[in-house]
């Protein structure tokens, strides 16, 4: 184990203070470089690229764009308590539409909901919830076709304090966070083959 002198702790302690005072925007500074406007080194790009734009893989499935009114939870077990989708703010009657295009794979109800579920070329489910379904099992949709309409809230049952679409993705029985697919922004994390 090699020991270091009092003095030179302090020498290395200096000059760690001295070079994150040099790295720190100074007053004046508009380039968050350290330096300030105009006085940054010739070799330096003046314009720098644009920050890469996100881009969802998912179109929202109601318009305008609505609020979340309740966020993905991943449960801690396979049926572990949690919240598997998001809930998206809507009035009773409102157009539901197709997040990607997939075939229609189940218009039903569950748990007396009515339910609809696209499967989409990537693997990926979605599911949408109370939804009085326009369309059929086996029918093609495109990005932003109608499925249905939201269902009275009666018929909600209590999942949401207000009226709203409950929307769901998965791959396999794994729930994932939708919000990552209709923002662009985030991770989603898929688990091995081998731990489905």
């Amino acid at each position: 184990m090699t020991t270091v002198s009092a003095a030179t702790a302090a020498v290395l302690t200096a000059l760690a203070v001295a070079g994150a005072a040099a790295a720190a925007p100074r007053a004046g500074d508009l380039t968050g470089s350290g330096w300030p406007l105009g006085e940054a080194p010739r070799d330096l790009p003046s314009v720098l690229p644009a920050p890469e734009r996100a881009v969802p893989r998912w179109r929202w499935p109601l318009r305008p764009r609505p609020e979340v009114v309740r966020p993905f939870l991943a449960p801690s077990s396979p049926w572990g308590a949690g919240h598997r989708g998001l809930d998206l703010a809507a009035g009773p009657g409102a157009g539901v539409s197709a997040v990607e295009a997939g075939v229609v794979t189940h218009v039903g109800r569950v748990a007396g909901r009515g339910t609809v579920t696209v499967q989409h070329a990537d693997g990926l489910r979605s599911t949408y919830e109370p939804v009085a379904g326009s369309v059929a099992a086996g029918d093609r949709v495109a990005a932003g076709d109608r499925l249905g309409t939201l269902e009275p809230r009666a018929s909600a049952g209590a999942h949401c304090v207000r009226s709203c679409v409950h929307l769901g993705a998965l791959r396999g029985q794994a729930y994932l966070d939708p919000l990552p697919l209709l923002t662009g922004r985030g991770r989603i994390r898929l688990l091995p083959l081998g731990d489905r």
